[in-house]
């Protein structure tokens, strides 16, 4: 008789820097287990052998800038039954997202002598804004043991175990002293999401929010702490444009505190 089919993985990359899926290779020995149950069967990164589609499971890293990954991205919905994006990247629009608040021929202009051969979109944006998601998992790069998490949960018909709670909480967790209490420290760790552990705060720095808006911050609320600490408004838009610049939360007061 045979064997029961493994689920098929396939790993998908648009325009990104490949750190996403470098924390999938970074599994090491956990590889081997997730090899044990899926076949890894489209992952450019790891291997030239590519097996063709349906996939089970689709892992897409980077964000929309091309009117030809903007047709990409469909084909790789239709080819996946279920479809994960990884990273800030395909969930935000990534720090190429910066683009989005000026004019992008402004820079094409200055940065290619020929930029009539240069065909690119006006922003970028994440998966989500093109196709339907089934998960998103957030970080720049994400926490592979989340990864880990969320691939499990889906083969097994769960719901994936992701804190929705702010890094505020893992300061705590491991006794670290509160940077922007204790030193008046820029920090967005009131507002993203968990997910780092706590790792710049940690090493006496502030929170670059990595991994995104958490659920339901008042981002409005904590400029305002940011403006008690004497922060001039560009500051604070510089503050809140990082990895996740395009991330609603962070979008709309930046380009309050811009205005």
């Amino acid at each position: 008789m045979a064997g029961k089919r493994k689920p098929k993985l396939a790993v998908w990359k648009f325009a990104s820097c490949d750190g996403c899926q470098l924390s999938l290779l970074d599994c090491e020995d956990e590889l081997l287990a997730v090899t044990g149950v899926v076949e890894i069967a489209n992952f450019p990164e790891a291997s030239r052998r590519v097996v063709g589609g349906p996939y089970d499971i689709s892992l897409v890293e980077g964000s929309i800038t091309t009117p030809h990954d903007a047709e990409r991205i469909h084909r790789v919905r239709r080819a996946s039954k279920l479809l994960i994006t990884i990273g800030a990247c395909a969930t935000a629009g990534g720090i190429q997202a910066l683009r989005n608040f000026a004019d992008v021929d402004d820079f094409i202009s200055i940065v290619y002598p020929s930029p009539q051969y240069i065909t690119a979109l006006a922003k970028s944006t994440p998966i989500s804004d093109h196709i339907p998601v089934d998960f998103e998992l957030r970080g720049c790069p994400i926490n592979k043991y989340q990864l880990l998490e969320v691939v499990g949960a889906l083969l097994n018909g769960r719901k994936p175990n992701i804190p929705p709670y702010s890094v505020c909480l893992e300061c705590k967790r491991r006794g670290t002293v509160c940077v922007l209490v204790a030193q008046g420290t820029p920090c967005l760790g009131p507002v993203t999401q968990a997910g780092c552990n706590a790792l710049c705060p940690s090493y006496n720095r502030g929170c670059y929010g990595c991994f995104g808006p958490q659920d339901s911050p008042n981002v409005a609320g904590f400029a305002a702490v940011l403006e008690q600490l004497n922060l001039r408004h560009d500051d604070i838009v510089r503050a809140l444009r990082g990895f996740n610049a395009f991330a609603e939360p962070f979008r709309k007061v930046s380009e309050a505190y811009e205005k």
